[in-house]
């Protein structure tokens, strides 16, 4: 019976899934989006999440525990240098799942699975995006407004600060600079 195991077992025995997730886990690190069906898709995403979560702590225990799971050097490594330093920020969510068509075959439905920091496509929004403070907040058009006008309020003082510096070498050259100087300091002491 199968008391309390929610996990999809994907018709295989349990060293079978377990390889066969561990394959596709060092694939998707390797090459950053691999196509596959959509059960096979949702297994991995909750078999390889928790194991980018590990790599952000690069110690030699977590690199273990990871190894343990994908029995594989070179992804391993991958994995802690470059992977780990691009989801640094990111509080989970690693992955994407995009739905293709059917298969022709046997018609099962196919996926595609990416990491989500290595999308050229979506990450071009996101690196435009600021990082937000908080994820609560009301009104979006009050706070994209405020930052539009405080630019150009400041725009402004600038224009006239340029005009002040301009005006001020003039001034300068007119008044004695020496004798001035000279009297600051005799006062002083």
């Amino acid at each position: 019976m199968r008391h309390g195991k929610k996990h999809n077992h994907l018709g295989r025995t349990t060293s079978h899934r377990k390889a066969m997730l561990a394959n596709m886990a060092s694939s998707l690190i390797t090459h950053k989006r691999i196509t596959t069906t959509l059960a096979k898709a949702k297994a991995l995403r909750v078999y390889v999440e928790p194991i980018i979560t590990k790599s952000k702590n690069d110690t030699t225990h977590s690199r273990r525990t990871v190894f343990a799971y994908l029995q594989n050097k070179e992804v391993v490594t991958e994995l802690f240098r470059d992977v780990a330093a691009k989801v640094a920020n990111r509080p989970g969510g690693y992955t994407r799942i995009i739905k293709l068509n059917n298969r022709l075959g046997d018609n099962a439905e196919m996926a595609l699975i990416e990491l989500v920091d290595y999308n050229e496509v979506y990450g071009k929004d996101a690196a435009a995006a600021e990082k937000k403070t908080t994820r609560r907040g009301r009104s979006k058009a009050k706070k994209a407004d405020a930052p539009a006008a405080e630019v150009k309020e400041e725009a402004a003082p600038v224009a006239e600060a340029k005009e002040e510096v301009e005006a001020a070498p003039a001034a300068e050259e007119t008044a004695p600079e020496a004798p001035a100087a000279d009297d600051a300091e005799e006062q002083k002491a």
